[in-house]
């Protein structure tokens, strides 16, 4: 039973939860690295005591590192603990990255610590700065997963209207806040994750051999308190829409969410790298999501935006 260590985003609610618990209770004997904004210590204790994570081996256990996924600094800070933990042996060796957190909002003008449109900021560019400070230490067999969504595809019969087609344009265009209210805020986070899937394919082409990435479609879940950040009113509205696509059968439970994306990754993939996975399916995904040339200019200026985030950030503490 080697031991590895797993790092996670966006696992302190929803279907993420569910995951990682199942996730703890069967490999048991693997590390849990948690990145959270808040309560770190009571959500280490709450999923070691829920899973019996501890004393299975030396280096299995949880630890929640805290980070706000809004911050560039905090994520770099979060990449850089846990490679100080690889390089001292407190930590096995990388095996695994869910990268599962995402939000979406109900409009364009919000801004990160950065000063980037938080969507995009949060769901695109906090992943890569994660994966791409981590890349040079994942071991094979690994693996990588990055949460999409089938709003990507932009077609009514994906989301019944609910969210805008995506609009791909410039990353800098993109990290952009701006004016726009909640279509828009759909729009951008239909387009994020058809930047989520980019990402993978980029990242595909740089990864060690033993070591797939794969984008992950949990398909719609009720019940996540995935619009916590809408008005009460519109709250409502939004999750009833959900919970009627469960009873329809065209969505899930967080708790059967949670178990589908924890079987896909216990059992391994044996798609391609690159892969977009439909609840575990290897299906295409959208047309538009295959272009190498918006992938690798995705990856390259989310490396320009990040430095110029990251040095502002800087900048703004120090004049503090």
């Amino acid at each position: 039973m080697d031991s590895r260590t797993i790092v996670l985003t966006g696992v302190t609610r929803g279907f993420g939860r569910d995951a990682v618990e199942l996730l703890i209770r069967e490999r048991p004997q693997d590390h849990y690295v948690v990145l959270a904004r808040r309560d770190g210590a009571r959500l280490a204790a709450e999923l070691t005591e829920v899973t019996g994570a501890s004393g299975i081996t030396d280096a299995s256990g949880v630890t929640v590192l805290d980070c706000d996924l809004a911050s560039l600094a905090e994520v770099g800070r979060a990449a850089a603990e846990i490679l100080r933990g690889l390089d001292t042996g407190s930590l096995p060796p990388l095996g695994g990255c869910l990268g599962n957190a995402g939000l979406t909002l109900t409009t364009t003008d919000q801004r990160t610590t950065d000063g980037y449109e938080t969507t995009f900021g949060v769901n695109v560019l906090s992943h890569y700065l994660l994966v791409r400070e981590l890349l040079p230490r994942f071991t094979a067999p690994g693996w990588i997963v990055l949460t999409s969504s089938d709003c990507h595809f932009g077609q009514f019969r994906y989301t019944l209207g609910a969210t805008a087609a995506p609009r791909w344009e410039t990353p800098e265009h993109l990290a952009t806040p701006r004016a726009g209210g909640a279509r828009e805020a759909g729009r951008a986070y239909a387009t994020s994750k058809l930047g989520v899937i980019y990402l993978t394919h980029a990242l595909a082409r740089r990864l060690p051999d033993g070591v797939g990435v794969h984008s992950y479609n949990p398909a719609l879940v009720a019940g996540t308190d995935f619009f916590r950040h809408a008005p009460g009113p519109v709250r409502g509205v939004l999750d009833g829409f959900f919970r009627l696509q469960r009873v329809l059968g065209r969505g899930m439970t967080p708790r059967q969410a949670g178990a589908r994306l924890a079987e896909t990754i216990l059992t391994a993939p044996s798609a391609p790298s690159g892969s977009y996975l439909d609840r575990g399916r290897d299906v295409p995904s959208s047309p538009e999501s295959y272009d190498e040339a918006r992938e690798e200019e995705l990856w390259r200026e989310a490396g320009r935006l990040v430095e110029a985030g990251r040095r502002a950030e800087g900048a703004d503490i120090l004049a503090e």
